[in-house]
């Protein structure tokens, strides 16, 4: 008899397929965001899920789901599962690293450019038929080129936008609890330094950390006061990293000179006051959203999956500590 396995989210036919090779499988192809009610009946009598952010994978879920071995996240934060109560209930916990980390840099470099030059604003003032003539001062924004860039986690995506900034010829500092390897420094032209050194010398902070109780509001007022009247944060990394009141307090009072953001602390609801600024470019969580890297996630979740159910070793593991059944 096939082991069941549950699909939360909507994915590609190639995942589908994949997993329909090897299990009886129940999908949410409707893509319906199910509450915490739903998707413990859903996953009641299932060995498996592929699940995503908007679900939370937590002790009292998993008490009411006997079976489950394996939950296999398509992204690589999982910040949505207690790692923990998985372990504590012999539940398997994977992610999708590796797959997502230049698409990811890429648009990180999309908000940067974006937000510097004022690209959103402007094509407002476009599109609302404001623009009558050339003016020498019109819509100035900040020279990208030889600014310095401040990178707050140098893991592969930071690095990946660290290498990027090598075509602009900027300076790179970064701030990480563990440093580099030196050749990576070299390679990306980075000295790691202080936080509140990064943030007091950089025209350009960008965030690439996980979300934990360790980073919730790790740039919050007092960091936000530290950086430049001038300079732009960008964040591609989790909402709540972000302290988002105080960040629209100092957009709104012209204390910084604006922010690119990907992500919100109650995505997808986002603070008012973000709507209502024109020194903010705004994106609803796509910093991985090309074709084919969500492709790729949706299939190394589901091969995650295979894997967890069939042999009990699945590739991207989190908790390497769980008791398998």
């Amino acid at each position: 008899m096939k082991k069941k396995v549950f699909v939360a989210r909507e994915v590609f036919d190639e995942a589908s397929s994949l997993l329909e090779a090897h299990f009886e499988v129940q999908s949410n192809q409707a893509d319906t965001v199910l509450d915490a009610e739903a998707l413990a009946g859903a996953l009641a009598d299932k060995d498996g899920a592929l699940v995503a952010l908007t679900e939370r994978i937590d002790a009292p879920l998993l008490a009411r789901c006997p079976r489950l071995r394996a939950v296999c996240n398509i992204a690589v934060g999982f910040d949505n599962i207690d790692l923990a109560a998985c372990t504590a209930h012999g539940v398997m916990a994977t992610n999708t690293p590796g797959v997502l980390d230049d698409t990811t840099a890429d648009f990180a470099w999309t908000l940067i450019l974006a937000t510097a030059r004022r690209l959103t604003e402007a094509e407002r003032y476009l599109r609302d038929g404001r623009w009558q003539r050339w003016q020498l001062k019109q819509l100035l924004g900040l020279d990208v080129h030889h600014a310095t860039l401040g990178i707050v986690g140098m893991g592969r995506i930071g690095q990946a936008v660290a290498r990027r900034a090598l075509g602009f010829d900027m300076q790179v500092l970064y701030h990480d609890p563990n440093p580099v390897a030196p050749e990576v420094e070299a390679a990306c032209r980075a000295r790691r330094v202080t936080l509140d050194e990064l943030l007091a010398r950089a025209d350009i902070v960008s965030l690439h950390v996980p979300y934990s109780a360790h980073t919730q509001h790790l740039i919050g007022a007092r960091e936000i006061a530290l950086m430049r009247p001038s300079a732009i944060l960008v964040n591609t990394a989790r909402g709540g990293v972000v302290d988002d009141e105080a960040l629209v307090q100092a957009l709104r009072a012209g204390r910084i000179g604006g922010a690119g953001l990907d992500v919100f602390e109650r995505e997808p609801a986002l603070h008012p006051g973000f709507l209502e600024l024109a020194n903010v470019v705004l994106a609803p969580h796509i910093a991985s959203a090309s074709a084919r890297t969500r492709l790729r996630m949706a299939m190394l979740a589901a091969e995650n999956l295979v894997a967890a159910l069939s042999t009990g070793q699945p590739p991207n593991l989190l908790n390497a500590d769980v008791r398998r059944g």
